[in-house]
């Protein structure tokens, strides 16, 4: 079972990615509404995968990375971001973040981002 946690103050941002990975079998969803409720439930408990949303009301997803690698640096992230992938990379290098994601992903990315994870993790062969 793969354990995502989806950190966004706004219902709608992240909604058709939480659609596409929700009611699957193999993938156990939650969801923080705020970078530091986000970092106070990752501090006790282990997930996979953290999707953040660009903008979390408190603290950008960037900043949000940088203190999870202090918590867990295990702990892979994907990012939802306006930037180009130059700009992106130049701001992220460093926080070992697995992908960029665009604004409101969805079904597509939910697909590719659960088949990296589990590539990652070896449950593909």
């Amino acid at each position: 079972m793969l354990k995502l946690l989806l950190v966004s103050h706004s219902k709608d941002s992240l909604r058709g990615l939480s659609s596409s990975l929700s009611g699957k079998d193999d993938i156990e969803l939650e969801m923080s509404t705020s970078g530091e409720e986000a970092l106070t439930r990752l501090s006790s408990k282990t997930v996979d995968l953290v999707v953040a949303d660009e903008d979390l009301g408190d603290m950008t997803a960037l900043e949000l990375s940088k203190r999870l690698l202090r918590i867990n640096p295990m702990i892979n992230c994907a990012v939802v971001s306006s930037l180009s992938p130059e700009e992106f990379h130049e701001a992220s290098e460093g926080l070992g973040i697995m992908t960029q994601l665009p604004r409101q992903p969805g079904m597509k990315e939910a697909e590719i981002l659960i088949r990296t994870l589990k590539q990652i993790q070896g449950l593909l062969d």
